[in-house]
């Protein structure tokens, strides 16, 4: 059985076992949630919008560690960018900002490109 380093890369690792910007903003200008419970991984991103710049991201998940990974690198990529910007942001981003994602759990990074849609409908 393959050890978790030799599955997932270590930047991955640093994000599941010390998430940053965990939680939901109280005062949050959007949220937005995406996934589903039955599915077994969920985000929940609040933003503040200040100016149309993200000034502060948060993101809520329930799951496995790549989509925990995957919450915690998208709020420290979107924190500063302009709206505008964030909507171009792709799974592909996400999965190089974290070194790689295996190919079985693909569909981790793509909630964070469903997450941010949510938020900013």
């Amino acid at each position: 059985m393959k050890t978790e380093s030799a599955i997932y890369s270590a930047v991955l690792l640093d994000h599941f076992r010390r998430p940053r910007n965990v939680g939901l903003i109280e005062n949050a200008t959007n949220v937005g949630i995406a996934g589903a419970p039955e599915d077994g991984d969920v985000i929940q991103l609040s933003m503040v919008i200040k100016r149309k710049v993200i000034v502060e991201a948060k993101a809520q998940v329930l799951g496995c560690p790549v989509a925990i990974a995957v919450g915690s690198v998208l709020t420290e990529i979107i924190t500063g960018m302009d709206v505008g910007e964030i909507a171009t942001i792709k799974n592909e981003t996400i999965s190089q900002a974290l070194g790689g994602i295996p190919a079985r759990k693909f569909k981790c990074s793509l909630l964070a490109e469903r997450v941010i849609k949510a938020a900013l409908e």
